[in-house]
């Protein structure tokens, strides 16, 4: 195999060669936006350079090319002279800026190649810069040896094929990471650390496994149950989501393991008789004589079982934790701003306020659940977020699950839908990480 060396950074580098100018500029784009995120003699370079110039960030560019183009002069003469530079030996390959733009492409853009439509109903187009050649890569380098730098997989070199597969299978299976637009760099380094240590895996041991599927069981049974007895009736079920009754099920118990005091859940219609009964420990024969009409609403008439609100408490690692499941009316989103303001008011009432610097605020955790359509659509969810970080209204955060089963209520046409790729985009807007 062939291998190429990690080189060190530095003013008197061939780094710094008039062909690699982009890539210089595009590091360093990327250090003003995250410095961590490049490596720690290009942190040093560039902090020093910018305590010697004062210049504003297009000057700075400028520069750059500008010491690229004198580098190169430099390097002719001296070839045409006999002499050597004194970094000369410590050259880096462009070979090795392709890999590392490749796995910043990855990281920013492996989403989009992930498997995230089982029905393929809306095919993909192929992601050029995920390609070799758009990184003046070639088959011809997959097993030439070069450094991960900052890629987290427990080795210093690997050949590209290898750092190819991993990256495929952290970003590009079943879930899609998208967390480059968040601006807090040591949120955003948690995370390429976490799933790139994890490669892509969250590793569960058999007995939790078993759990899991114990959940899933429960959760498809009851929507099984639900068409072949009450064929017809309409019940807004929970069909092509039902792996999120297990992932609602994890957060409270995990939350519940550190310390939380009270989980308040907010969502509307779909999948909302599975939690009923699957979350909160509803009695399933009190939800069949809802649909059997045994059960009469005191006032009035209507699909009050998808409205009705339900609290339990629960055990959990942490002791017992009590679940809450708001009331919600046929407004699918209008939820989101009430629950908030039940869960700071509990906050309250326990002495625990947030702030903004993120502590406190731990004892309640609310948790919102959403439709594809409605997170998309209702103007609402982007109210909610943008007051979701003021000092009077915050609480120290909130989990939002999205249920997008590609069953739109009223359309499930792409294109008469939304005008983002993800249902998920708005939350982008507010830097919010988020998983498809």
């Amino acid at each position: 195999m062939n291998s190429i060396t990690k080189e060190k950074a530095g003013q008197g580098h061939t780094e710094l060669a008039a062909d690699n100018a982009s890539y210089i500029e595009a590091l360093y784009e990327q250090y003003l936006t995250d410095p961590d995120s490049v490596d720690t003699d290009w942190q040093a370079y560039f902090e020093q350079y910018k305590s010697s110039n004062d210049a504003q960030h297009n000057a700075i560019k400028d520069q750059f090319l500008l010491l690229a183009r004198n580098q190169t002069a430099n390097k002719s003469s001296n070839e045409s002279t006999g002499t050597s530079s004194s970094n000369s030996d410590n050259c880096t390959d462009p070979k090795q800026m392709g890999v590392q733009q490749l796995i910043s492409a990855y990281r920013r853009r492996g989403h989009r190649r992930a498997k995230l439509d089982p029905l393929n109903l809306h095919p993909r187009a192929e992601v050029e810069d995920l390609t070799l050649a758009y990184h003046n890569l070639s088959e011809a380098d997959l097993d030439t040896v070069f450094p991960t730098n900052d890629l987290v997989i427990g080795k210093d070199e690997a050949p590209l094929r290898e750092i190819i597969e991993i990256m495929e299978r952290v970003y590009c299976r079943h879930i899609g990471i998208e967390y480059m637009h968040v601006t807090t760099s040591t949120e955003k380094r948690w995370m390429e650390e976490y799933v790139e240590s994890n490669l892509g895996y969250i590793k569960f041991d058999k007995e939790k496994r078993l759990s899991i599927l114990e959940r899933l069981t429960a959760a498809e049974g009851l929507e099984k149950y639900l068409a072949r007895k009450y064929t017809g009736v309409k019940r807004f079920g929970l069909e092509g989501g039902e792996s999120f009754i297990p992932a609602v099920n994890e957060i409270i118990q995990r939350a519940g393991g550190y310390g939380t005091k009270e989980m308040v859940i907010g969502m509307a219609h779909r999948g909302r008789l599975n939690v009923l009964v699957n979350i909160l420990g509803k009695n399933p024969a009190d939800l069949f004589d809802e649909f059997d009409g045994k059960v009469q609403p005191e006032k009035g008439s209507g699909d009050v079982k998808y409205h009705n609100g339900f609290s339990s408490n629960v055990m959990t690692p942490g002791g017992e934790a009590h679940l809450a499941l708001a009331f919600n009316p046929s407004h699918l989103e209008i939820v989101a701003p009430v629950l908030q303001g039940s869960v700071r008011a509990r906050q309250v009432r326990r002495n625990d306020q947030p702030s903004l610097d993120n502590t406190g605020g731990n004892s309640v955790l609310p948790i919102v659940i959403h439709g594809d359509a409605a997170f998309a659509g209702q103007g609402v969810v982007q109210e909610t977020f943008q007051m979701s970080q003021t000092r009077a209204y915050t609480t120290g955060g909130t989990v939002h699950i999205v249920i997008n089963n590609q069953v739109g209520f009223t359309t499930s046409r792409q294109e008469d839908v939304r005008s983002t790729e993800y249902c998920t985009d708005v939350a982008k807007w507010y830097m919010h990480q988020s998983y498809t």
